[in-house]
């Protein structure tokens, strides 16, 4: 069964780029995006990789440790990193899983028989300081990933976490959000002094607390 929301997200060992981690004692303390790329030296997973090395500090901002993983080795990976440099002009700067035997891919159940029986397609895994797996989205190896899209459900995971709200549809930081509807008027009023802009009873809409 795949991992699901809420689950803790599955411990392991394994080489990398930047040598050899234990995934729970690498992320300590921070949160972690864990992606898969179908397979290397391939066109998408190149533009993909060069994007994710230029939002370094994106991700360092929100305390985020990204690492990717394929079913290559981690030889092919360095080979590759090269090619990443000399197309997107910057070398991945996170590490990069060699998982040949496909022991983290089946952890994760990124490998999709349906659609290669020895590929992972595109999965990316959020998961958070507790270990728990706050977000997975999975495309198809024909489609390119929005990076950016990742930043943007990290900076909601990361104050809906801390303040009882959540983000309406395209909500980017900064913007209005919504008061969960298990807060009371009366608990709303200590933690939103300043009102908010009640729509319906259950559309409470007030600025992003900071």
């Amino acid at each position: 069964m795949a991992i699901q929301l809420g689950d803790v997200a599955p411990n392991f060992t394994a080489d990398t780029t930047e040598g050899s981690i234990e995934f729970h004692k690498w992320k300590e303390g921070s949160w972690a995006v864990l992606f898969s790329h179908p397979k290397d030296f391939t066109p998408v997973c190149t533009t993909e990789l060069g994007y994710t090395a230029k939002l370094r500090d994106e991700f360092a901002a929100r305390n985020v440790k990204v690492v990717g993983l394929s079913c290559d080795s981690v030889e092919d990976h360095r080979a590759w990193s090269e090619d990443i440099r000399d197309t997107q002009g910057i070398y991945p700067n996170f590490p990069m899983i060699g998982d040949p035997d496909a022991e983290v891919a089946n952890l994760y159940g990124m490998i999709h028989p349906n659609a290669s029986d020895t590929m992972t397609v595109r999965s990316v895994f959020v998961i958070g300081p507790d270990n728990l797996l706050k977000l997975s989205i999975t495309y198809p190896a024909s489609t390119g990933r929005n990076f950016d899209e990742v930043l943007r459900v990290v900076d909601s995971l990361q104050l809906t976490a801390k303040h009882k709200v959540a983000t309406p549809v395209n909500w980017k930081q900064g913007e209005d959000v919504i008061i969960v509807p298990a807060v009371s008027n009366e608990e709303a009023a200590e933690r939103f002094p300043d009102g908010w802009d009640e729509q319906k009873p259950y559309l409470r809409v007030v600025p992003q607390p900071s």
